[in-house]
């Protein structure tokens, strides 16, 4: 298995991949955003030194109970990090957690808008992270055209809107069905299979045992050969079964979800909390 992502070429089995999470706004729902593009860039630097192969930058968080920002503002909040992020990069050249991290670390930039994508891209970043749910071929043209990476994250309906209602009658046929249909969809649109990575979208648009029966089950979302991102964070579904109403109150659960997740065989872990992740990645992979 090959993740190609502009100059990046990364052989899978290896070690999975530590996906660090920097939001570059004022409303995350770990209260860990910042608008001040050095203090987002310092985040990043302290996640690379702890361990992280990936930083994945938002500017408009996904919260449902929050308004959407002007594409204006997600665009005049990412490109300051964008422009600096090879700086930072070559100014931590010799901070290698160890010789099994990623080198250099990959830039993901999470963002659905394809007005976005068509404006930070020609500036840097090595994978889209698209929470949308491709509803058309935009945004994977975008990439193929840069010659970026997309994630593709599996939910329903449009970002920024609540879907608690939403109900399935088997979510692991749902997901198999998404990403038959979103996986065709992308290569017709130029991309390569080497460039895309699945995302089953814990929490979207989905009840507390559909992400459960995701954890049992992930092992069905390696069928189609493409790296398989666990958002394991601080999730609703880690509150609601442990009783933690506070998302920073939820690490040690989210390391458990990582462990269910590398018994099943994924391979990125999107967390905020990149050394304890980390460290639980490195051992849990020393023990397979």
């Amino acid at each position: 298995m090959i993740l190609q992502a502009r100059q990046h070429r990364i052989e899978f089995p290896r070690r999975p991949l530590v996906m660090g999470i920097v939001n570059i706004n004022d409303d995350s729902f770990c209260g860990d955003g910042t608008l001040d593009p050095q203090q987002a860039l310092a985040q990043a630097e302290q996640q690379i030194r702890d361990g992280a192969d990936i930083i994945d930058i938002g500017a408009e968080s996904a919260r449902t109970n929050r308004g959407a920002i002007t594409v204006e503002e997600e665009i005049q909040r990412l490109l300051p990090f964008i422009e600096a992020w090879p700086r930072v990069v070559e100014s931590l050249d010799l901070a290698r957690w160890d010789a099994q991290q990623l080198w250099p670390p990959l830039l993901s930039i999470n963002t659905w808008r394809s007005e976005v994508i068509q404006a930070v891209l020609p500036h840097g970043g090595d994978i889209i992270n698209d929470i949308s749910a491709l509803p058309n071929d935009t945004n994977a043209k975008l990439c193929a055209r840069h010659g970026a990476s997309l994630l593709i994250m599996h939910s329903v309906g449009q970002p920024k809107v609540p879907h608690t209602h939403v109900q399935y009658e088997d979510i692991m046929q749902t997901l198999e069905a998404f990403f038959d249909e979103k996986i065709a969809l992308a290569v017709r649109s130029g991309l390569s299979p080497e460039h895309l990575i699945l995302d089953p979208g814990i929490d979207f648009a989905k009840q507390r045992e559909d992400n459960l029966t995701i954890y049992r089950h992930a092992d069905r979302l390696q069928k189609w050969g493409r790296p398989v991102l666990m958002p394991v964070s601080r999730k609703t579904v880690i509150g609601q079964v442990l009783d933690l109403p506070q998302a920073t109150d939820r690490d040690a659960g989210t390391l458990a979800c990582i462990s269910a997740g590398m018994q099943r065989g994924a391979q990125i872990y999107r967390v905020h909390n990149v050394k304890a992740a980390a460290q639980a990645v490195k051992v849990l992979w020393a023990v397979r």
